[in-house]
């Protein structure tokens, strides 16, 4: 078993997560990189690549689409053609080189929110107008879910001003994970209108016991969609993603597209990384989410009892909860300041992802860590 009970020191380091600030004090639940140390099997490749001592411009060998390719058919059923895969630095750079490649500026570009902050500015940089498809919520005592609003969608769908749809599956914040039936349901209304789907599945791997990520493109077959391993492996910084395009036309464009934003080199910690965790790295990931699903337990435990005017989205996916701080009287960015300043904990407050009333928190890390974050959050609500 690993342990992710160690309490690994960040700080200093060079960290976005830990290193954006000055006060030491603080425990920062907000970016979503966790604090666990990566599987064994990626160390332990790393530091071999990094003994040859030289690190020159990067051959992506056939090693590496065997990793993926097998990966994705062994655990979820999706038989990828290695012919299809184009690779890049991250999912943010291809989602906006698929915007680019199909769209002209003024283009519509359909966005279910609330919604990954990046999504928001990969639009608005390819000169693109963003076309908003509100996510339903559904209210259950103390928790709350999402759905697609399907009547919305068609709407959006049947402008022909809007040319793409940016599905999240499963999706970032709110930790849906989209069944089989709501995915047909918009393939078939995207097919009808002629609207181009692509589809972030980076939190794949982080589908939570009992709920079943099933990849879009095994439901549409002319969809594009941008994996990665960074977010399950805690791997963002080695900077590498696939874009899967089955159409050749469109796989071309997207190439194109990649090669005119310059980011179509990738570095060799990334190659190595990816296929040492898709090839060595099961058993952790195994263990890595029956942690997180522990965490998340003591979280809505410690919410729930204590901060009851809260609500939590009901989660299926992700290491990220998704919370309603509204019955507290203060907005997304107000409730940041006042947990940075009063608690100590940084969270990620809900206005960047296009919902003011909430704020997001990433729970992995070390338990013992996490629950000095809940104590802290939960005593700075009780002075309020």
């Amino acid at each position: 078993m690993n342990n992710f009970d160690e309490l690994t020191r960040r700080r200093s380091s060079g960290s976005m997560k830990w290193d954006s600030y000055e006060d030491s004090d603080i425990i920062p639940l907000w970016v979503a990189d966790m604090d666990f140390r990566t599987a064994p099997s990626v160390t332990e490749s790393l530091s071999e690549r990094v003994r040859t001592g030289i690190f020159g411009y990067t051959h992506v060998s056939e090693e590496y689409f065997e990793a993926l390719t097998s990966w994705f058919k062994r655990r979820h059923g999706w038989n990828i053609d290695k012919d299809m895969v184009i690779y890049t630095s991250g999912v943010v750079p291809a989602i906006s080189a698929i915007i680019k490649a199909f769209t002209h500026p003024g283009d519509g570009v359909i966005l279910q929110t609330p919604a990954y902050n990046c999504f928001f500015s990969s639009i608005r940089n390819n000169g693109c107008r963003e076309y908003d498809n509100p996510l339903r919520r559904i209210d259950s005592g103390m928790e709350f879910s999402y759905e697609i609003d399907f009547e919305n969608l068609d709407r959006l769908a049947s402008d022909p001003r809007n040319k793409l749809l940016i599905l999240c599956n499963p999706h970032n914040p709110s930790g849906r994970v989209w069944t089989k039936d709501e995915l047909v349901k918009v393939r078939d209304i995207c097919l009808r209108n002629n609207v181009r789907v692509v589809s972030d599945e980076i939190h794949c791997e982080l589908t939570h016991q009992g709920h079943e990520y099933i990849p879009y493109a095994n439901i549409d077959k002319e969809a594009i969609v941008c994996c990665s391993p960074s977010k399950a492996f805690n791997t963002a910084g080695l900077q590498i993603a696939n874009i899967v395009c089955p159409d050749e036309t469109s796989r071309c464009a997207v190439d194109r597209a990649i090669n005119d934003n310059e980011v179509c080199d990738v570095n060799p910690f990334g190659v190595i990384g990816l296929i040492a965790a898709y090839n060595k790295g099961e058993d952790w990931l195994d263990d890595l989410n029956e942690y997180l699903a522990g965490n998340r337990e003591l979280l809505i435990k410690e919410i729930s009892s204590h901060i009851p005017q809260w609500k939590i989205c009901k989660s299926e996916s992700t290491y990220l909860a998704w919370i309603d701080i509204s019955g507290s009287g203060m907005n997304g960015d107000e409730m940041e300041s006042y947990l940075k300043r009063e608690g100590k904990v940084l969270v990620s407050s809900g206005s960047i992802y296009g919902a003011e009333d909430y704020i997001r928190i990433n729970y992995a890390t070390a338990r013992p860590r996490l629950e000095e974050a809940l104590k802290r959050i939960t005593s700075a609500i009780k002075k309020l």
